[in-house]
């Protein structure tokens, strides 16, 4: 089973450019999980035979979003965090707007797993959003994948928008303590792992050089001076079935790159 995982920045303008569809009939995944779609569903008008569509849109329109697209039909759909949840961390409007109305996650349940795509709240270069994200979404977010875990095994992912550690950047020196590398969003992704989900492109895959995201400016992408944002994640009973997990830098279309990977 191939799962695939693309931050599009805007569905309608990669579809309008001509690359989205090509991509989907090239790689042909089972499972294919959008992030910042910017879009209500059937505003992009895609053709995709043998694909169901199932989507997460932001109250605001044009803005975040998230999308499954699957050519096995889920036993359910689940949209956002929980209400009990989100009342627990308290997430609610923090001046930029309630998360759990920006279309940022949106849960597929299957005979033998969930899979999760999620679009992390950014914690803004002034850093304005980093309480939101530290104190309360990624708790709930945690709190989240576990319950969901008891039930049965758990995938989840897409754009957390942290480097995890330095090698999941180019110049972690100098973005130490800048958005998308603070302590505290680090300290998101290693709880992830602390509570036993597994970050699949590092079982079989080290060192620097592995990027998902670049900036436009100075020819970033060109010269790969960039960030691994993008994480597929499994629940440790999965690690074994894990076939082979991969960044996909040659696809065009947005300012990240798909990530996918093959479940046995």
């Amino acid at each position: 089973m191939l799962l695939m995982s693309w931050n599009v920045n805007g569905l309608r303008a990669v579809h309008r450019k001509g690359l989205f569809v090509p991509f989907v009939q090239k790689f042909k995944p089972d499972i294919l999980c959008l992030q910042e779609t910017k879009a209500q569903q059937g505003e992009a008008e895609i053709d995709l035979p043998g694909y169901e569509e199932y989507w997460n849109s932001a109250v605001k329109k044009g803005y975040s979003g998230t999308a499954i697209f699957t050519k096995l039909k889920p036993l359910r759909i689940s949209l956002g965090i929980p209400e009990d949840i989100e009342k627990k961390y308290g997430l609610s409007n923090d001046g930029y707007g309630d998360p759990n109305k920006e279309g940022r996650i949106i849960t597929a349940e299957y005979k033998d797993f969930f899979i999760s795509s999620v679009y992390t709240p950014n914690a803004k270069p002034d850093l304005s959003r980093l309480s939101l994200r530290h104190k309360q979404w990624d708790p709930a977010f945690l709190t989240y994948m576990k319950r969901l875990e008891k039930k049965k095994p758990v995938i989840f992912c897409g754009d957390l928008n942290v480097a995890h550690t330095e090698e999941d950047l180019t110049h972690p020196a100098a973005n130490e303590g800048e958005h998308g590398f603070t302590n505290e969003e680090r300290e998101g992704i290693q709880s992830l792992i602390d509570a036993g989900f597994v970050d699949t492109f590092r079982i079989d895959h080290t060192g620097k050089g592995h990027y998902t995201w670049w900036s436009h400016f100075s020819n970033a992408r060109a010269r790969n001076v960039g960030w691994r944002i993008d994480y597929f994640f499994v629940s440790s009973s999965l690690k074994k079935k894990t076939a082979k997990a991969a960044i996909h830098p040659d696809v065009f279309g947005s300012d990240h790159c798909p990530i996918s990977l093959e479940i046995r």
